[in-house]
């Protein structure tokens, strides 16, 4: 496992959402992964999931009192970006804010690389 410091950002509202969701689910001590799979709408789409365990490629963030786990093969996707937590009228989650997509679709869950990689599926 690798500790990794600024591959992805986390806000203070979506590391609230988290640590409620963890305590929610009774694993306090786990942590939240994101991560980049090949497909939607756009090339790639995202996926968070609540980790119990850490693998051993995964990139440890400590961030606003959680602990966010990315692969190494998403960490190159994820670089730079930023999780939020949105609570309005339109739309209710954990929303990615990536600096390296170049195109998104309207969903907003898959995204396109300037290098065009990715294999674009239908999402929505």
């Amino acid at each position: 496992m690798v500790t990794g410091n600024a591959i992805v950002t986390v806000t203070d509202k979506a590391a609230e959402k988290a640590r409620a969701i963890l305590t929610e689910r009774g694993v306090e001590n786990g942590a939240l992964r994101v991560f980049v799979v090949s497909g939607g709408c756009s090339g790639y789409s995202y996926g968070m999931a609540i980790a119990r365990s850490r693998e051993e490629d995964d990139i440890a963030i400590e961030a606003s009192g959680i602990t966010l786990l990315v692969d190494s093969e998403s960490a190159p996707l994820l670089e730079g970006a930023e999780v939020d937590y949105v609570d309005d009228l339109m739309k209710s989650g954990f929303t990615i804010f990536n600096p390296n997509a170049t195109h998104t679709c309207s969903c907003g869950s898959s995204f396109q690389t300037a290098d065009g990689s990715g294999k674009a599926k239908s999402c929505c």
